[in-house]
């Protein structure tokens, strides 16, 4: 069109110059047209450019048996990477494991409410940088499949979703719901200005872009997940797809017009679910199982699940199914190639800091056991030096134990509360995720069990005059005139899945943390109260080095500090740091959210990349522990993780 547009306006300003030239100055119309002729050269470089700019650089379709890239058949042999469960340094090294496994194309979810946490503030830096790990993609020689939702699932907080979300009037995730539309409408646009340039169409690795994930299991409005695909649609130039369990409730339901259909799971019952319950033409393709699992995800308090786990079945059942899938030239990703870290809170409630996933990759970035029986496999089925070399690792370092001291009680210094007649909920206060205080000083006397809001949301501790009383909805205590209630609640991260089989949902349309609704104390509500907010993404100023605080069987929230050296660095200095004695907290080193860890288990030790440690001083440890009582902990790093207790 701007082609036309600019040959058209050529060609009439040299009519009318022409026209308005007198007859008898032949040197003036001769003047006009050798002019022409050097315009019309640049016009012609404009138009071959345009062309250019207008024909794709790539080319990714299907037909009903094979993918075709660039016209050629093309078996999708993948895996799933998340670039927000691993650190921006390591993504090179990532990738091209993944490729010295066989793998030709990487799956990766992008969480929202990292790259918006406030509404309307966006953060691409990091490893939030999603055009850079396309880029890093591209680089490595491999395709990719993006995941961005805008629900994941996950294990992720809220399935990422922003915790702001929340406080929009209106507002029904997952919905033909306008507000959720117009806030997903924003993320897409702006995800997909940052990945222009990374789609196929445009030489880029992307071949396809995922609307939503396992819709079916969730509901079935065909109008939300339409609306969906169309703003995808306008802002992307790649093929659909959709992801669903398989089974005939979840493909009705996750199916969309035109997007291609692929199961999740088990390939034998995907195939036969495709086969059986996928009746619309523009949905039917190549079969694609998007998420062939390894094992499974932990939970606190669970078991751990490895890849060599405890009953057989599982690994045969692994490698008979990629098998069958490389044999018969169906598509496949493995999930998890890689799981990573849910660093910081990025886990969904119950779910681990850990996200090793008993992938073949294991979270530390190392190939194990399962790495080679796949590559191995694999190797069978694709052209002979066509797998690339394993990028060597180095083993994991070792740090002597070393002290954390006690130095600030969380509570030690309260000052500017929120004050309400009710208690607020961490989103009401702006608050995504970390931990809440609600203070209530008492001006009667109170006596009975303490009912924290309407429902068990989180993990509260109650205590008296700063001395615990116990944990959870049934803590019963006695308060009189002068005495001050506190309620410490730790966000242990919003619902990530709710199935509900077609029927609307209930549990993921409300995940605001903290207390919400009224407290009680022997059926008696409570009204005034001082709400002290604790976001805590990185540690809070700490007392000099020398200050050392005395801590009490049943204290408050503590902070310990203590640093290790190393003069190792990067991929050399990676380790899991364990907690001797710790119970229940968050740990920080030079800034750095780790993550969680609770002596419930599986999770004994938290993983610790070189990439964030100092090799030329010290490396700062802090620790937020919930549960002290010690007057010291012992920390230290270990090059080979356990599971269980701690």
């Amino acid at each position: 069109m701007v082609t036309a547009c600019l040959i058209y306006s050529f060609v009439a300003g040299l009519l009318i110059q022409v026209a308005v030239a007198k007859p008898s100055d032949g040197s003036l119309v001769k003047g006009i047209l050798e002019g022409a002729i050097g315009d019309s050269k640049n016009i012609l470089k404009t138009v071959l450019a345009d062309v250019a700019e207008a024909k794709p650089k790539g080319n990714f379709t299907y037909n009903d048996k094979e993918f075709l890239l660039n016209g050629k058949p093309f078996q999708i042999i993948g895996g799933q990477i998340d670039p927000q469960r691993v650190p921006r340094a390591y993504w090179a090294d990532r990738l091209q494991k993944a490729k010295g496994m066989g793998l030709n194309t990487i799956f990766s979810y992008v969480f929202w409410d990292m790259l918006e946490p406030v509404q309307g503030h966006w953060d691409f830096t990091g490893a939030n940088n999603i055009s850079a790990w396309y880029g890093e993609i591209h680089k490595a020689g491999l395709k990719a499949v993006l995941r961005p939702g805008p629900y994941v699932c996950a294990e992720h907080e809220w399935g990422g979703f922003p915790a702001w979300l929340s406080q929009v009037p209106g507002m029904r995730v997952r919905a033909n719901n306008r507000p959720f539309l117009n806030a997903s409408t924003s993320y897409i646009q702006r995800l997909a200005e940052q990945l222009k340039t990374a789609q196929i169409t445009q030489g880029g690795p992307i071949l396809m872009v995922q609307v939503e994930n396992e819709y079916g299991s969730y509901e079935g409005d065909h109008k939300y997940t339409s609306a969906l695909a169309d703003v995808f649609r306008a802002n992307f130039q790649t093929r659909l797809l959709t992801t669903d369990g398989g089974g005939k409730t979840w493909l009705n339901g996750g199916h969309v017009p035109g997007a291609l259909a692929a199961t999740n799971g088990n390939p034998h019952i995907g195939l036969d679910a495709i086969n059986n319950y996928v009746t619309d033409p523009s949905c039917k393709g190549p079969f694609l199982t998007g998420e062939h699992y390894t094992t499974w995800f932990d939970g606190w308090g669970g078991g751990h699940h490895p890849w060599d786990g405890n009953d057989p079945n599982t690994l045969t059942d692994t490698l008979e199914q990629t098998k069958w899938m490389l044999s018969n030239n169906y598509s496949f990703s493995f999930y998890m190639f890689h799981g990573g870290t849910n660093w910081g809170y990025q886990s969904a409630a119950k779910v681990t800091t850990s996200y090793d996933y008993g992938a073949p990759l294991d979270e530390a970035g190392r190939p194990n056991g399962l790495y080679t029986k796949l590559r191995d496999l694999i190797a069978e089925y694709v052209p002979a030096g066509s797998i690339t070399d394993i990028p060597s690792s180095p083993p994991l370092m070792k740090v002597s134990d070393f002290t954390l001291t006690p130095v600030m009680g969380l509570f030690d210094h309260l000052i500017n509360p929120t004050i309400s007649s009710s208690p607020m909920t961490m989103d009401a206060v702006g608050q995504q995720s970390g931990y809440i205080l609600y203070e209530y000083k008492s001006s009667a006397k109170f006596s009975g069990i303490v009912r924290p809001g309407d429902r068990p949301r989180d993990r509260v501790v109650v205590y008296v005059n700063g001395v615990k009383k116990g944990v959870g909805a049934d803590v019963s205590v006695t308060i009189k005139p002068g005495d001050e209630l506190w309620l410490f609640v730790e966000n242990l991260g919003r619902d990530n899945y709710e199935s509900t089989m077609g029927q609307p949902g209930s549990v993921l349309v409300d995940q605001e943390k903290g207390i919400k609704g009224d407290v009680t104390v022997g059926g008696v509500k409570i009204n005034g109260w001082n709400t002290y907010s604790y976001p805590l993404a990185s540690p809070p100023e700490l007392p000099p080095t020398t200050s050392k605080r005395s801590v009490s069987e049943s204290d408050m929230p503590v902070f310990y500090r203590g640093s290790f050296n190393t003069t190792k660095s990067g991929l050399a200095a990676d380790t899991f740091l364990e907690l001797t004695n710790g119970t229940k907290g968050v740990v920080w080193i030079n800034g750095f959210n780790l993550g969680r860890y609770w002596k419930i288990g599986p999770q004994k030790q938290l993983f610790v990349p070189g990439a964030i440690l100092n090799s030329d001083k010290p490396n700062q440890v802090v620790v937020l522990e919930l549960e002290p009582g010690m007057s010291s902990m012992v920390a230290k790093g270990v090059s080979s993780r356990t599971w269980g207790k701690v």
